[in-house]
């Protein structure tokens, strides 16, 4: 292929890729956000004293650590609806990358405040703060200086998991990228594009990491 018929291959893929990009991005922040919110209570209950607490916790990590994100996707999309749990394609996506990333944040998060000395919370206790005040104003605001690095590569990682999606038909960069591929006689110029977006949403998600660790560094010091 000549650099004109490369040109217009690009040219022409370009709408549909741009949007696959921009939904890519939307479906990582969501699932982010969603990992975040089962992450957090998650860690919580694998740092308490009781084994009926800490049990379900654990079982949960294991199960979404252990298995493969694609047979999670499985599961939740073409399973449950044969036990009457249907969900929407962007809602099963969303769902499935929202519980794999809580499992690792959760690990993240829970390494983080571990890492936090114990002379801190006994400090506190001696101050006459409780359980949960030491938490919140104490250890969370150091925890969250050593989990940056580890939650951040979740997101990046998310960025390329998003790619699974595609087996449940939602439009994003890659089934994009299978639908241009489909009217091409050349895939291979557009699967490189293709990784060349994932690698430069990296970069991006890389660079601002390292923003927000000089900002929570300089706060810290």
């Amino acid at each position: 292929m000549d650099w004109a018929g490369l040109a217009e291959l690009l040219r022409d893929a370009a709408p549909s890729m741009l949007k696959g990009t921009g939904y890519t991005v939307l479906f990582a922040l969501a699932s982010m956000l969603g990992g975040l919110l089962l992450g957090f209570p998650t860690a919580l209950m694998r740092l308490s004293r009781w084994k009926l607490v800490r049990a379900p916790a654990e079982l949960y990590v294991s199960a979404m650590r252990g298995t493969p994100l694609l047979v999670q996707l499985y599961v939740i999309y073409y399973w449950l609806p044969s036990i009457g749990i249907d969900f929407p394609p962007v809602v099963a996506g969303v769902l499935a990358l929202s519980l794999n990333a809580g499992a690792f944040l959760s690990e993240s998060i829970r390494g983080a405040v571990l890492g936090v000395s114990q002379g801190q919370w006994r400090a506190s206790f001696s101050l006459g703060l409780g359980y949960w005040p030491t938490l919140y104003h104490v250890v969370l605001p150091q925890a969250l200086r050593v989990a940056v690095p580890s939650m951040s590569n979740t997101l990046i990682s998310l960025i390329k998991d998003t790619s699974l999606v595609s087996v449940v038909t939602i439009s994003e960069l890659m089934l994009a990228t299978k639908e241009a591929v489909a009217g091409s006689a050349n895939p291979l110029p557009l699967y490189m594009t293709a990784a060349l977006i994932y690698w430069c949403l990296s970069l991006l998600f890389e660079a601002l990491q390292r923003h927000l660790e000089r900002r929570l560094n300089r706060a810290h010091r």
